[in-house]
């Protein structure tokens, strides 16, 4: 299939447009005719210096919004480089892959997991089956703003750490990527009819 080509207006010149790209303060400028050809371009971003050395990418897709042009929050990944050096000898590493949801999107979510000593199969899918499920009931109540924000944060690993080590402690808990698959309308609540109740009214 041919690819569609965007077609540059009649005596347009190349210039910056700046792309505001949520849950940082960088200002990415991008070069081209117009901001409609932007649309849909990719912006990857790395996010080490903001995590003190954490290797965490985040990808977002360009969108204009009210004139503006808004990154839309793609993804979220740990480096792989990252991953190898937190891996040590005597350790054993959980790690899983399944689609959930949250409030305005769907989800592919890849915890990862790195104990402190060798443990028994039967430990390591206890921490898999129980990272799982905290994953799973964090992302129903909040929406993939809130939860990019928790991560770059550190604020939903400390959570997660804290529920798996009831059942062994971890020397690394994280996610190792979390990727939107599709958007989705938020669902309304249903608001109930507040019907007021008859009043009586006696004759004297």
């Amino acid at each position: 299939m041919a690819t569609q080509t965007k077609k540059i207006p009649k005596g347009a010149k190349k210039k910056f447009f700046e792309v505001d790209i949520p849950l940082t303060a960088t200002k990415v400028n991008l070069y081209s005719y117009t901001p409609e050809m932007l649309i849909g371009s990719m912006i990857l971003l790395d996010l080490s210096k903001k995590l003190r050395g954490k290797n965490l990418e985040l990808k977002a897709k360009v969108n204009l919004e009210n004139g503006r042009l808004v990154g839309e929050l793609v993804s979220l990944e740990i480096n792989k480089q990252y991953i190898k050096k937190t891996i040590r000898k005597g350790t054993d590493y959980v790690e899983d892959s399944f689609e959930t949801s949250c409030k305005d999107a769907k989800l592919r979510v890849k915890p990862f997991l790195i104990t402190r000593k060798r443990v028994s199969r039967q430990i390591r899918k206890a921490l898999r089956e129980s990272a799982r499920k905290f994953i799973e009931a964090r992302t129903t109540t909040r929406t993939s703003e809130e939860l990019f924000t928790e991560l770059t944060t550190n604020k939903f690993q400390k959570e997660m750490s804290i529920k798996l080590k009831k059942i062994y402690p971890l020397a690394l808990s994280e996610i190792r990527s979390i990727k939107i698959l599709e958007k989705v309308e938020p669902k309304q609540k249903e608001k109930k009819a507040e019907t007021a109740a008859p009043v009586e009214v006696s004759e004297q």
